[in-house]
């Protein structure tokens, strides 16, 4: 099956001359559709830098990176914005949402940037994710794991082929954090996006398809994959 999400020989480099730093080192990852695979490892390990440069948020130093049929290196800027507001959806730490919008407001926002050729529907969402009963209500209204809910939603109603999740738990207890994970193992499987979760959270790693662990810049095989 070929990769929705590929990274060949990715390398990052921030700086220049002597204070350089490599944040990533060499990488190389697949994913495909429907699958969940997390990141872990320590702080300053390169797991946000791998987030930003799978989302086209920043261009490697090189490498390449594959979404489906597409070459990322190969795009111009304009186009690499059409690309993050069509097939790629972001899930941010505490949901990141907008204070003034209604839940519903908040999953119907992505569609007002630009036309979506196939979206999913706001209200059908919500009630997917299980947040159809607090559709008119505000993020000060809700808890962090419905922030976190309404967060998911808002990322897959463009029906994204690549979902990039940073950190969903660190602000939840333990079931809700248990929850969370849970759902977007279930939305991947369902809908066949091709998710890459980052986490620091070792508790929620079955609910996962594959872990990978990120050590200096370099992606490996987790030791927990033989537990997952």
């Amino acid at each position: 099956m070929t990769a929705m999400l590929s990274l060949s020989d990715v390398t990052l480099i921030h700086g220049d001359g002597e204070d350089t730093v490599t944040a990533l080192d060499k990488v190389n990852m697949e994913v495909e559709a429907g699958e969940l695979v997390a990141v872990v490892g320590p702080s300053g390990a390169g797991k946000s830098s791998l987030l930003a440069v799978c989302g086209a948020l920043i261009s490697p130093t090189s490498g390449t990176i594959r979404l489906n049929d597409l070459d990322l290196s190969a795009q111009s800027p304009r186009r690499l914005t059409a690309i993050r507001r069509e097939r790629i959806g972001f899930v941010f730490q505490s949901g990141n949402l907008i204070p003034s919008l209604t839940s519903l407001d908040q999953v119907r926002l992505p569609l007002t940037f630009g036309k979506v050729a196939n979206p999913r529907d706001p209200r059908e969402l919500l009630a997917e994710v299980g947040m159809s009963h607090k559709a008119d209500r505000r993020p000060h209204q809700l808890s962090g794991g419905e922030r976190q809910r309404v967060g998911i939603a808002r990322a897959l109603v463009t029906r994204p082929q690549v979902l990039l999740v940073d950190e969903p738990t660190a602000a939840l207890d333990r079931q809700r954090s248990q929850d969370v994970v849970a759902l977007l193992a279930r939305e991947a499987h369902e809908h066949g996006v091709a998710t890459v979760m980052v986490t620091h959270d070792h508790e929620v790693l079955h609910h996962c398809d594959r872990v990978l662990e990120m050590i200096d810049g370099r992606l490996l095989p987790a030791e927990s994959n033989a537990s997952v």
